[in-house]
């Protein structure tokens, strides 16, 4: 008797071979896609943890800025501080970051804000009359008050203080209002300074809140301006 050899047919072959290419294409397709979700993830705890790592940072220096320069109430203004410090460590570990670790922020940001006071005196020297070298001085003080730029360049992060919406900075005066925009989804907030911090200006949680895109504690892409 003889045994005849079972052979599968061109059609069942290709079909076969189809049926393998969709299996291992879908299982490329899902590893690439949580592939691409992990990266993501990754890259928004990455952000969250340099925000913080900055606030943690600016607030050091402002802790070491009053005890280098104490005053009468620079004891109240450390121990504030060192609650602000406590928190944002509690935020480091709810957020998987590395607790206790430390980034400066800006270093740039007095620059551009020296530079238009450096600048006005230049446009109004050539001036022949003392009306006319008058009139721009006004002018360039109606411009600060209605939202002159500032600190173009600066990131911007949050001190940890709670309370109402407001700021801190190491360069305007308490009762300056800043105006603080988020470019990166347009969001805008205006607050007074109500003390001092070791950067151009930090946002108070409240204020940070009003801004900030979710998960994020810094602001990469700002426009700080000085307004009336």
């Amino acid at each position: 008797m003889s045994r005849r050899r079972r052979t599968l047919s061109t059609k069942k072959k290709i079909a076969l071979l189809v049926s393998a290419a969709t299996v291992a294409g879908g299982g490329a397709f899902a590893l690439a896609a949580t592939s691409n979700a992990a990266s993501v993830q990754t890259a928004q705890t990455s952000v969250a943890c340099q925000g913080l790592a900055t606030a943690l940072g600016n607030n050091q220096s402002f802790i070491a800025d009053q005890k280098a320069h104490p005053d009468s109430q620079s004891a109240a203004r450390i121990a504030n501080r060192e609650a602000v410090i406590a928190q944002i460590k509690v935020q480091q570990q709810a957020s998987g970051c590395a607790v206790g670790e430390s980034a400066q922020g800006s270093q740039t940001a007095q620059q551009p804000a020296q530079q238009p006071a450096q600048s006005a005196p230049a446009k109004t020297a050539p001036a022949a009359s003392a009306p006319a070298q008058t009139a721009p001085a006004n002018n360039a003080g109606g411009a600060a008050a209605t939202g002159q730029q500032v600190c173009t360049g600066s990131t911007v992060t949050l001190s940890g203080e709670a309370g109402a919406p407001a700021a801190s900075s190491n360069q305007f005066p308490a009762g300056t209002k800043l105006k603080v925009t988020n470019l990166d989804n347009n969001k805008s907030t205006t607050v007074q300074v109500t003390s001092v911090s070791g950067s151009c200006v930090l946002l108070n949680n409240a204020a940070f809140e009003q801004v900030r895109e979710p998960g994020k504690f810094l602001i990469r892409k700002a426009r700080i301006e000085k307004v009336g």
